[in-house]
C-alpha cells in the first residue's frame, strides 16, 4: 500500500474474487484507472495579410443549438466577442471574423413553445436579457426500469430446479463413472468384502468428484459460453450465482474428504484431496496453455480405481497401479476420439487440445495407448492380480479397440472418430468386468498356507512301522 503510483494500490477489487469480474491483466497488476475527460483544444488559425503582417485568430469550437427565450420584440442583432484585434483595412481578416461570428450567432428570435421554455418565460426578465434552458433530462419510471433491466438481471433460484442444477454442476454422468471405477478397484482388492467400507468409500469419492467438477465449471464460465457443448451449463445460463456454486462445492468437498480420511483410511483421503487439486488447479488452467493437459487429465482419471483399492486394503499395491494403468491408457482413445469431432468448439473456447493444435499426434497417441491395453492385460497374472485366462478373454475386445484406433489413425475423419468413441464406452466396463471374473483370490491361498502350517508333521519311517 506504500507504492506511490495509485494504480498499483491494493483495492477491494483484488479481494472480490467471488464475483466473476474479468478484467485485463498487465504485468500481474490490475489497472482500472478512469480515463480523464479530454478538454477542448482551441486551434490557432494564421491569417496572412496583404501588407506582410500576420495575425492569429483562435478558432472557436462549434456549440450546440440551445433554444433561447425572449419576451420582447426582435431587435437588431448585436453580438460582441473577444477576439484578437486586426486592422479594419484587412479584408481577409474581416471575412474570417464574420465567419466566426456567424457560428456564435443565436438562432431565430422566435419563441420556442416547449414545456421548459414556458416555465422559463414566466420568470421576470429584462428587455434583451436571454436565459439558457438548463439541460435537465427527465427520465420516466418506465424508462428507468427498462434501463435497469438491461444493466442488471435479478437472479431468482427456483427450488424445484435445484436438483437438476446440482446434477449438471457436478457432471452427474462423469461422477457416476468415477464412482463405478472406484467400486471396481474396491472389488478387485484381494481382501474380504466389507459393505460398510464400500459404501463410505463410494460416497466420499462421489462427493470429491462433485467438488472438482463444480470448481472446474466456476473457473470456465467465460469460456464455456463460447462452446455449443457447454453453453447450457448452470453458471453460464445464470441459474445460480458463482457464490452458490462455490458453496455447493465446499458442501460436497469437506464432508467427502472427511469421510474418506476418518471413516475409510488417511491414504484414501489424501488421494481424494490430491485428485481435486490436480483437476482444479492443474488440469483446468492447463487446458488453455498446453496440450500437456490431456496427460494430466489422464492421471486424474486413473486415481479413482486406486482409491477403491486403497480403501479396501489400506496400502498401495502393484494391483492398484495396474488398475490405474487401465484407466490411464483407456482415456486417450476415449477422449481423443471425442475431441476430434469437437475441434471447432474447443477452438472457439480457446482450449489447446491435441485435436486442435497437433492432429497427427492426437491420432498416434490414441493408437499407441490402445495397444498398451493389450500389454497391461498381460501384466495381470504376472502381478498375481488375475489368472492367466484374463489376457486371453480380454484379447478380442482389446484387439477390436486397437483396430478402430488404427482406422482412426489412417483416415482421421468424423466417422472413424465416432466409432472409436462409442467403442470406448462399452470397452472399459467390459474390461473391468472380465478382470473381476478372473480375479485371483489370496484369501484361499492364505487359508491353505495356514492349514498346512497347523497340520502335524509326518512321523518318521521307523515310527510308522
Amino acid at each position: 500500500m506504500s507504492r506511490r503510483d495509485p494504480s498499483q494500490w491494493i483495492t477491494f477489487q483484488h479481494l472480490n474474487f467471488l464475483k466473476r469480474q474479468y478484467v485485463m491483466r498487465s504485468n500481474n497488476a490490475l489497472y482500472q484507472r478512469a480515463k480523464p475527460k479530454q478538454t477542448a483544444i482551441l486551434t490557432v488559425l494564421e491569417d496572412h495579410r496583404d501588407d506582410g503582417m500576420d495575425s492569429q485568430i483562435q478558432q472557436v469550437p462549434t456549440i450546440d443549438h440551445v433554444p433561447m427565450v425572449t419576451d420582447v420584440t426582435p431587435q437588431p442583432e448585436t453580438t460582441t466577442t473577444n477576439m484578437t484585434a486586426t486592422p479594419v483595412s484587412s479584408p481577409v481578416s474581416t471575412v474570417a471574423a464574420q465567419e466566426k461570428l456567424a457560428v456564435l450567432k443565436p438562432p431565430s428570435s422566435k419563441t420556442v413553445s416547449t414545456p421548459q421554455t414556458k416555465a422559463v418565460s414566466s420568470a421576470p426578465e429584462s428587455g434583451t436579457e436571454m436565459l439558457e434552458v438548463p439541460h435537465v433530462q427527465v427520465e420516466s419510471d418506465e424508462a428507468r426500469d427498462a434501463r435497469l433491466d438491461r444493466q442488471w438481471k435479478e437472479l431468482k433460484v427456483d427450488l424445484a430446479e435445484l436438483p437438476d442444477v446440482y446434477a449438471k454442476l457436478s457432471k452427474i454422468k462423469l461422477t457416476a463413472l468415477v464412482v463405478w471405477t472406484a467400486a471396481a478397484g474396491f472389488a478387485m482388492a484381494p481382501v474380504p468384502f466389507d459393505p460398510a467400507t464400500f459404501f463410505l468409500a463410494s460416497l466420499g469419492t462421489g462427493l470429491a468428484s462433485c467438488t472438482a467438477n463444480s470448481i472446474n465449471q466456476y473457473f470456465e464460465v467465460p469460456f464455456d459460453s463460447n462452446m455449443n457443448r457447454t453453453k447450457n451449463r448452470p453458471l453460464v445460463r445464470g441459474q445460480i450465482s458463482p457464490l452458490h456454486a462455490v458453496g455447493f462445492a465446499l458442501a460436497c468437498g469437506v464432508p467427502g474428504i472427511t469421510v474418506l480420511t476418518l471413516a475409510v483410511n488417511p491414504l484414501t483421503g489424501a488421494l481424494g484431496a490430491l485428485n481435486i487439486f490436480l483437476y482444479t488447479c492443474c488440469y483446468t488452467p492447463l487446458k488453455r496453455l498446453s496440450i500437456i493437459n490431456t496427460w494430466v487429465g489422464a492421471v486424474v482419471g486413473a486415481i479413482p480405481p486406486i482409491m477403491g483399492w486403497t480403501a479396501a486394503t489400506g496400502a498401495l499395491d502393484p494391483g492398484a497401479l495396474l488398475l490405474g494403468g487401465f484407466l490411464y491408457c483407456w482415456q486417450f482413445p476415449h477422449f481423443n476420439a471425442l475431441s476430434w469431432n469437437l475441434r471447432e468448439d474447443y477452438s472457439r473456447g480457446g482450449y489447446r487440445m491435441m485435436s486442435v493444435t497437433h492432429p497427427g499426434m492426437c491420432k498416434r497417441v490414441a493408437l499407441r495407448h490402445s495397444l498398451g491395453l493389450i500389454g497391461l492385460s498381460a501384466l495381470g497374472p504376472v502381478l498375481d492380480v488375475t489368472t492367466w485366462t484374463f489376457p486371453l478373454v480380454s484379447l478380442p475386445i482389446n484387439l477390436y479397440i486397437s483396430y478402430l484406433a488404427f482406422r482412426f489413425y489412417q483416415k482421421g475423419d468424423r466417422s472413424s472418430a465416432r466409432k472409436l468413441f462409442f467403442c470406448s464406452l462399452w470397452h472399459l466396463p467390459m474390461l473391468l468386468l472380465l478382470a473381476l471374473t478372473c480375479k485371483k483370490s489370496r484369501t484361499d491361498k492364505e487359508g491353505v498356507a495356514k492349514t498346512s502350517s497347523l497340520a502335524p508333521a509326518p512321523l518318521p519311517l521307523a515310527m510308522q512301522n
